[in-house]
C-alpha cells in the first residue's frame, strides 16, 4: 500500500470515529400505550451519565446523545423503557402503565382474571379501563335525584343558582381514558352549565338579566321542558378591580404525577399572563407543613410569579386546612377594599394531615367567607381523587370549582372565561318558582339536587347561595307535567279536603312565575325582582338552539346517570339534537360534546357486551 494512501485510509477511518464520537440531537415524542395521549414530566436520561430532559405538555422531549448510548423513560406509575439510540434522531416511544398490587384489585371487574408476568401490560390495561366503573379511591358525594312534584301539593319551588363546570370535564377525563363515568360523579346541572349560551346582557338597575324558554321533553313525550337562563353582567377587562389573589397549591406526595403539580404549575402560569400591574399574587404551599414560597407580587413581575411556579416539587403528606388557613391569613393583610379578593386552591383533594374532614373543612371555610376573601377550588388528577371535598370547600366558600383535566381546560378557565372565573358581580344568588295547576300538573327540577333550599331559605339573607361572575351565564331546566296528561312519574296523592283543589279558579295565563334574589358583592342585604312565563310553549323543532343543546346534554346526563325519569333517551337522539344545535361554537366545545356522546355509547355497548 502507498503511503498517501495508507494516510488517507486512517484520517477517513479517524474522521468516521470522531462521527461516532461527536453527540446528535434526539427528539421525539412519549405518549400511553392505552390512550395514546401525550405524557408530561416523562424523565429521558441517558443510562450511565447524569444528561437527562423532561417531556413537555405534548409530550415532547430533546436530548443530546450519542450513538449506542441508552435512552431510560420514567414516569411514575408506568412502566420504565429502554431504547438504545441509532442513526435516527427521532425517536418516539409509548409507556405502559404500571399497576400496583392494590391498584390491580380495585380496579379489576369481578370475574376478570389477573394479569400474570406473561401478559402484556397494555393488553391488559385497555379492557380494564374501559369496564371499570369506579376509579381506584376517588370520592363523590352521594346523589339522590329530584323528582316530580305535584303543583296541587307544592306549588313552590326554590333552589341556588350554581355555576361549577367540574363534573362535564371530570366525566371527560374518566370517557378519554376508556372508563364509563360512575353515576355519582355525573352532576346534570354542571354538564349543562360548562357551555355559553347566547342569553341577552343585563339592562337597567340588575347585573342579572332573566330568560326563559317552554318547548317539548324530546326523552318524555307529552311533557314539557322549560329553561330557565341566567345572564350575569359582563365587565370589560379594562374595568375590572384590582386582584390581590393568593394561590393555595398542593405539593403533597399525591400530586407527583404529570395531571398533576407539572399541570397545575402550567395551568396558572396562564392566568399569570392575564395579570395586569394593578394586580398582585402570593403563593403558599402544603404538604405536612404549610408555608408561603412567593410573598405578594405585582402581576407585572411575570417571570419573578412563574419562576417561583417553576420551583415547586411535590413530596411528604397533606395538611391542606393549615395551607387554607395561612392562604386566607396572607390574603386578609393584602385585603384591597372593593377589589377581587380571592383564594384559588390547587389540589386532588387529598387531605389527610390535620383539619381533614369534609365537615371540619366546611366549618373553616363557612368562617373564613366572612372576612369577604372568596374561594375558588381546583381540581386535578386521578385515582385518588376527592371531589367531594372540593364541592364542599368551592360551595361553601363563594366561589366556583372546575375540573383541569389538560391544558386547554386551563385555558377554558383562565383565559376565555376570565372574568367569569375571578370577579362576582352577583353573590347568594337565589331562584323560587311557583308554577301555576291551571297549566301544570307536576314538575321536576332536573340536577341541582345539592343546591336545593327550604321555601323560607328564599328570604333568609343568611342562607348561602351560589355566585355569579362577570359574564357568567347559568341555566336550570324543569320537566312539566301539563295538566290533562297522566304519566307514571307522579305519585297519587288524595285531594285535599279544606283547601281550593279545582286548577281552572285562577284567570292567570301564566305557566308559572319566577322569583330571583340576589346580593350585590359588597352587600349582605339581597334584592329582588320577578317575572311571569306565559302558556306558550313552541315544538321543539322550532326552539332556539340554545334550548335544543341544554336538551341534548340534559339528556346525556340521564343517560350516564341512568335515571328514573329517562324515558325514552338514547344516544342516536342525542346526537341527532346536538348536531342540529351547533351554532354560538366558536371554540368547538359543542363539537367536542358530540364526539364524546359517541365515545360513550361506544363504551357502553362493551360493557353490555361483557355483561352478556
Amino acid at each position: 500500500m502507498k503511503p498517501s494512501l495508507f494516510i488517507f485510509l486512517v484520517s477517513l477511518s479517524s474522521v468516521y470515529a470522531c462521527a461516532q464520537r461527536s453527540p446528535i440531537t434526539i427528539t421525539g415524542t412519549v405518549s400511553e400505550v392505552s390512550t395514546h395521549t401525550p405524557l408530561l414530566g416523562v424523565k429521558v436520561a441517558i443510562k450511565g451519565k447524569s444528561t437527562f430532559a423532561y417531556t413537555d405538555l405534548q409530550g415532547v422531549y430533546k436530548i443530546n446523545a450519542h450513538v449506542g448510548d441508552k435512552l431510560i423513560f420514567s414516569l411514575k406509575n408506568y412502566q420504565v423503557l429502554a431504547k438504545t439510540i441509532t442513526k435516527d434522531s427521532i425517536v418516539n416511544v409509548q409507556l405502559n402503565r404500571a399497576f400496583t398490587k392494590h391498584e390491580e384489585i380495585a380496579t379489576r371487574p369481578q370475574g376478570y382474571p389477573a394479569p400474570n408476568m406473561s401478559i402484556d401490560r397494555a393488553a391488559y390495561a385497555a379492557p380494564l379501563m374501559r369496564l371499570s366503573s369506579e376509579p381506584s379511591a376517588e370520592e363523590y358525594r352521594s346523589i339522590g335525584e329530584n323528582v316530580f312534584h305535584n303543583t296541587q301539593q307544592n306549588p313552590l319551588t326554590t333552589f341556588s343558582i350554581d355555576v361549577d363546570r367540574a363534573s362535564y370535564s371530570n366525566v371527560r377525563r374518566m370517557l378519554n381514558l376508556g372508563q364509563f363515568p360512575q353515576r355519582d360523579a355525573v352532576r346534570i346541572e354542571e354538564m349543562i352549565n360548562y357551555f355559553d349560551y347566547q342569553y341577552p346582557q343585563p339592562k337597567g338597575e340588575h347585573p342579572v338579566a332573566l330568560k326563559t324558554e317552554l318547548s317539548e321533553s324530546p326523552w318524555n313525550p307529552g311533557l314539557q321542558l322549560l329553561q330557565i337562563g341566567l345572564q350575569a353582567q359582563t365587565i370589560p377587562a379594562d374595568n375590572l378591580p384590582a386582584s390581590n389573589l393568593v394561590f393555595l397549591i398542593d405539593v403533597s406526595g399525591s400530586m407527583n404525577t404529570a395531571n398533576k403539580l407539572p399541570l397545575v404549575k402550567e395551568a396558572f402560569k396562564l392566568l399569570v399572563n392575564q395579570l395586569r400591574p394593578q394586580d398582585h399574587v402570593a403563593i403558599v404551599v402544603y404538604a405536612g407543613a404549610a408555608g408561603a414560597v412567593l410573598p405578594s407580587t405585582s402581576g407585572q413581575q411575570k417571570a419573578t410569579i412563574k419562576d417561583a411556579l417553576d420551583k415547586l416539587s411535590a413530596g411528604g403528606s397533606t395538611a391542606g386546612g393549615e395551607g387554607i388557613k395561612l392562604a386566607y391569613q396572607i390574603a386578609q393583610e393584602h385585603f384591597i377594599k372593593d377589589g377581587n379578593n380571592r383564594v384559588i386552591l390547587a389540589t386532588d383533594g387529598d387531605f389527610n394531615v390535620g383539619v381533614s374532614s369534609e365537615g371540619e373543612l366546611q366549618k373553616l371555610i363557612e368562617e373564613k367567607r366572612k372576612s369577604g376573601i372568596f374561594l375558588s377550588v381546583l381540581g386535578f388528577g386521578m385515582g385518588n381523587y376527592k371531589d367531594n371535598k372540593m364541592e364542599t370547600l368551592a360551595d361553601k366558600g363563594n366561589g366556583n370549582y372546575a375540573y383541569i383535566d389538560n391544558l386547554q381546560e386551563a385555558q377554558k378557565v383562565f383565559v376565555h372565561e376570565f372574568g367569569g372565573t375571578l370577579f362576582t358581580v352577583a353573590k347568594d344568588v337565589k331562584l323560587q318558582l311557583e308554577f301555576n295547576p291551571k297549566f301544570v300538573k307536576g314538575y321536576r327540577l332536573i340536577g341541582y339536587e345539592n343546591r336545593m333550599l327550604q321555601n323560607e331559605d328564599f328570604h333568609d339573607d343568611k342562607k348561602d347561595a351560589g355566585e355569579m361572575g362577570s359574564g357568567h351565564s347559568v341555566t336550570a331546566l324543569y320537566e312539566i307535567i301539563p295538566n290533562g296528561v297522566e304519566s307514571k312519574y307522579l305519585k297519587q296523592v288524595d285531594e285535599l279536603k279544606y283547601q281550593k283543589t279545582s286548577p281552572t279558579q285562577n284567570n292567570s295565563d301564566e305557566v308559572l312565575t319566577i322569583k330571583l334574589r340576589y346580593k350585590k358583592p359588597e352587600s349582605e342585604v339581597s334584592r329582588l325582582f320577578q317575572t311571569g312565563v306565559s302558556n306558550r310553549p313552541i315544538a321543539f323543532q322550532k326552539a332556539s338552539a340554545d334550548f335544543r343543546f341544554a336538551a341534548a346534554v340534559a339528556e346525556w346526563g340521564l343517560l350516564l346517570r341512568n335515571s328514573d325519569f329517562k324515558g325514552n333517551a338514547n344516544h342516536e337522539q342525542i346526537i341527532e339534537i346536538a348536531q342540529k344545535a351547533l351554532s354560538h361554537d366558536g371554540e368547538g366545545y359543542r363539537a367536542e360534546f358530540v364526539r364524546l356522546v359517541k365515545l360513550s355509547q361506544s363504551l357502553d355497548t362493551n360493557l353490555a357486551k361483557k355483561e352478556d
